[in-house]
C-alpha cells in the first residue's frame, strides 16, 4: 500500500508516522476522529492539514492494524 502523505523521520517526533513531515502524527489525527471531532473542526484547528491527510492517516492506521497470518513454528 502506498502512503505518500505519511512520513517517518527519526528527527521528527521520534520517527513516528507523521503527516507530510510535519510534527503532526497520524495517531493524533486518528485520535481526533475517534474522539468524534468532525473533519471540518480538525482542519480548522490545524489549517496546514488537508482533507487527504485525514483520509490517509485513517487508511494508514487500518493498514497497520490488519491481521497478518504467520506460519506456526514447531516447538
Amino acid at each position: 500500500m502506498k502512503f505518500d502523505r505519511i512520513t517517518h523521520d527519526p528527527l521528527v517526533m521520534g520517527g513516528k508516522a507523521c503527516i507530510r513531515g510535519m510534527r503532526v502524527t497520524a495517531g493524533m489525527v486518528v485520535g481526533f476522529v475517534a474522539a468524534g471531532y468532525p473533519r471540518e473542526e480538525i482542519l480548522r484547528l490545524y489549517p496546514y492539514l488537508e482533507a487527504e491527510d485525514i483520509d490517509q492517516a485513517l487508511a494508514y492506521a487500518a493498514w497497520r492494524l490488519q491481521e497478518q497470518e504467520q506460519p506456526l513454528v514447531p516447538v
